[in-house]
């Protein structure tokens, strides 16, 4: 089989996994990830998105279709003869070695000098700025240290493809977010292709190139993140990535890519018509909660709402309203002088425009 280009780097050809021969987790699965790609898959429990890591490492087998790297179909090749680096949730560092000795043993399985190991493992100490720590066991370790240290020790044979499985959920929010920041600079850095896995938007939205989003067993969209917060294509989508105003009608209209919704309320919307039906059809709007005019600001699609709360949260203040008879209607208001002033209790415009509304299925 010819080599694959670097826009094929891993591919999964029609995949499906099944663990009682009738139910599919993963359905017919077509995925192209390119040579040093950060793609995410993400979803909630239960979508498949795991599932599909494992089979790529070789810890699942796919009960149909094929997953090739590099070219090369790996169904039948067991997971320690895929040159594969590994990160997991609980480290899975061995404990009664020390770190060093636990950098070394990826190295030491390929038969590599004593001489070369040394020095691999030093440069991938510091490339996790973890120097000093060489001679510690993982037990003296922060849960921070350790998660270096693993994802060191996935790195240090220098794999051309590293999967990781939910690494940073063990980990506290703040040293989370500084983790997401590190994974990705170290990721630029080394240039090696990524498959990580979290059931956390904000996590993927800040790490990857592409993100691929699982539902129900299929990849629902799979977009830049910008792509996806930005331009969802189905109803999941706009709910799982980012907060979103939902707003329930019929499609009244269309016109190209535009389209006249009546909501439920008797008002009625223009929208970009994404993903709903013909004239009649049961439709879904979406907008985003920092594309909510209010009062002045106000121009296109207005509409009446009461505020219920306001909470202060430094760059802005989380506005929630009665909109058509929804009290989870919420606009985020920018914290600048040059916003409006809104007190509890008060009746309000608000508006938005049709460009930030999108008509989305039903489901």
């Amino acid at each position: 089989m010819t080599q694959a280009n670097d826009d094929r780097f891993v591919v999964f050809d029609r995949v499906q996994k099944s663990y009682d021969g009738r139910n599919l987790v993963v359905k017919d699965l077509n995925l192209d990830i390119a040579k040093g790609e950060f793609l995410t898959m993400l979803g909630p429990s239960g979508s498949g998105k795991t599932t599909c890591l494992m089979m790529l490492a070789g810890f699942e087998t796919a009960t149909h279709g094929d997953i090739l790297l590099n070219g090369q179909p790996i169904n039948n090749i067991p997971p320690y003869k895929r040159g594969i680096g590994m990160v997991f949730q609980n480290y899975a560092l061995f404990p009664h070695m020390t770190v060093a000795e636990n950098l070394a043993f990826p190295l030491a399985v390929r038969k590599m000098p004593k001489a070369e190991r040394e020095a691999k493992v030093i440069q991938a100490l510091k490339m996790v700025q973890m120097g000093e720590f060489a001679n510690r066991r993982p037990a003296q370790l922060s849960g921070g240290q350790q998660q270096r240290i693993a994802l060191a020790r996935a790195l240090v044979f220098e794999p051309e493809l590293v999967l990781m499985d939910e690494p940073l959920g063990a980990l506290d929010k703040q040293l989370r977010e500084h983790m997401q920041f590190e994974i990705k600079h170290l990721h630029e850095q080394l240039g090696v292709t990524v498959v990580y896995v979290t059931h956390d938007q904000s996590e993927a939205l800040t790490m990857s190139d592409r993100v691929a989003v699982f539902n129900d067993g299929r990849i629902q969209q799979l977009a830049t993140p910008e792509e996806l917060y930005e331009r969802p294509q189905n109803s999941f989508v706009a709910q799982f990535i980012g907060e979103n105003n939902r707003l329930m009608g019929r499609v009244d209209r269309l016109d190209g890519e535009n389209s006249v919704v009546v909501l439920d309320s008797g008002e009625q919307s223009s929208a970009l018509a994404v993903n709903c039906g013909a004239a009649g059809s049961r439709t879904l709007l979406s907008i985003r909660p920092e594309r909510i005019r209010i009062g002045e600001q106000a121009t296109e699609n207005v509409t009446q709402a009461k505020v219920l709360e306001l909470i202060y949260l430094g760059d802005h203040i989380r506005c929630r309203m009665r909109v058509h008879g929804d009290d989870q209607f919420i606009a985020k208001i920018p914290n600048s002088p040059e916003s409006p002033r809104v007190m509890v209790g008060q009746e309000v415009n608000i508006g938005w425009a049709a460009a930030d509304c999108r008509a989305l299925d039903a489901d």
